[in-house]
C-alpha cells in the first residue's frame, strides 16, 4: 500500500497550490516537512491538537499564526491518504 499526504494551500476556500508526498509509517510530520520545502514555504509549528487529529481524522489543519513568517494563504491542509498502488481511484 502507498502511504501518502496530500498538503494544500487554501486561500479564500480554494486549492491554490497543492503536492503529494510519500508518508512511509504514517509519519506525517516528516512528510509534513517534505510538503513545505516542495511548496517553498516554512515548516508550521505544530501543537498537541494536531497529533489528535491527525490520529482521529488523519486530516490536519494550520493556520497562518502556526507559521513564523508571513503566508499567501488562509489555512494549510495536510490529508492522509492509503491507496494499493499509489493513485486514488475514482468510485464507479
Amino acid at each position: 500500500m502507498a502511504e501518502s499526504l496530500w498538503v494544500r494551500e487554501i486561500k479564500r476556500n480554494k486549492i491554490i497550490r497543492d503536492v503529494v508526498v510519500p508518508c512511509p509509517g504514517k509519519d506525517w510530520r516528516e512528510a509534513l516537512a517534505s510538503a513545505c520545502r516542495a511548496l517553498d514555504i516554512g515548516v508550521p509549528m505544530t501543537v498537541g491538537k494536531h497529533d489528535r487529529d491527525f490520529m482521529a481524522f488523519s486530516l490536519l489543519r494550520f493556520l497562518p499564526e502556526h507559521f513564523l513568517e508571513a503566508v499567501p494563504f488562509d489555512r494549510l491542509e495536510a490529508e492522509y491518504f492509503e491507496s494499493e498502488d499509489g493513485r486514488k481511484h475514482a468510485r464507479p
